[in-house]
């Protein structure tokens, strides 16, 4: 069984790929099959289970107009505080089941007496590179786009004094649930300054399939005239998926900008939508 599910992963990744590297042509299904070396039914049927819509339409999905659609139709604008969750930890803990932050002291000692667990793991949107304290999830690059070397540079230099330890197996049941069935049940330790992690929480509201804007964000923390503070603040989320920075746009529909690579923000996009058509 998980051989098989690690095969059918490695099959849609190479479609993915091959699908974004040519986001203005329609490649058909046989074309697609005939590079994984499966008949068209197959792979048809293999990639359906897989992201609950069919090749065409997640090469629908795909397309840069998509940002624009998803901004008229599945647009959170996060108008109160009631509704990010500000106002209690109630609505956060529907989100994620657990979560907290470390204090702002202890942020500014850049990780001094932190020990972070950190490995390397398959994801649905390329290697990724996960690390995590004893009270959960802290860190999550991709580096499909940016290379390995800089996604484990990135997120040490976030926490320069802190002591890092690889070790996946510590983490594996917590990245399992992150890249699984049930994201919600990994818990995440927020590492950042107060302001980052006001607007982090606001990203946490945002639910899966949907997007909002960067001055909604700014909007829904306080601070509506702070729009550049929360793309800045949006960029330096370090735990990429979980907290949704990629759900975030520009009020014009264009995508902004991605720490780890627009084609990722796009792939987590398109896979997102297709999962909640499905």
């Amino acid at each position: 069984m998980e051989q098989n599910r690690s095969y059918h992963f490695q099959i849609m990744r190479r479609a993915i790929d091959l699908i974004d590297a040519q986001p203005g042509v329609a490649l058909s299904l046989e074309a697609l099959a005939a590079e994984m070396n499966l008949s068209p039914a197959h792979f048809q049927r293999v990639f359906s289970q897989w992201v609950g819509v069919s090749p065409k339409r997640y090469h629908q999905y795909l397309t840069l107009d998509q940002a624009k659609e998803l901004l008229r139709e599945r647009h959170t604008t996060l108008e109160t505080a009631d509704a990010v969750g500000l106002s209690g930890s109630g609505r956060l803990h529907d989100l994620f089941l657990r979560w907290e932050a470390m204090s702002p002291g202890d942020y500014a000692k850049g990780g001094e007496g932190l020990t972070i667990f950190w490995g390397w793991f398959d994801s649905p949107f390329g290697p990724a590179l996960v690390m995590g304290t004893g009270k959960g999830i802290c860190g999550i690059g991709f580096s499909a786009e940016t290379g390995e070397a800089h996604a484990m540079s990135d997120l040490t230099s976030r926490w320069p004094k802190a002591r890092y330890v690889e070790d996946a197996e510590r983490l594996r049941p917590w990245v399992e649930a992150a890249f699984g069935a049930e994201p919600a049940s990994a818990p995440l330790f927020l590492i950042g300054a107060p302001f980052q992690i006001k607007v982090w929480e606001a990203l946490l509201a945002i639910p899966s399939g949907h997007v909002t804007t960067y001055s909604d964000i700014a909007d829904a923390i306080g601070h509506p005239k702070a729009v550049r503070a929360v793309g800045t603040a949006v960029g330096r989320n370090p735990i990429s998926l979980l907290i949704p920075c990629h759900r975030a746009l520009r009020k014009s529909g264009g995508l902004g900008g991605y720490h780890w690579g627009l084609p990722v923000k796009r792939a987590i996009l398109a896979y997102e939508s297709a999962r909640l058509e499905a």
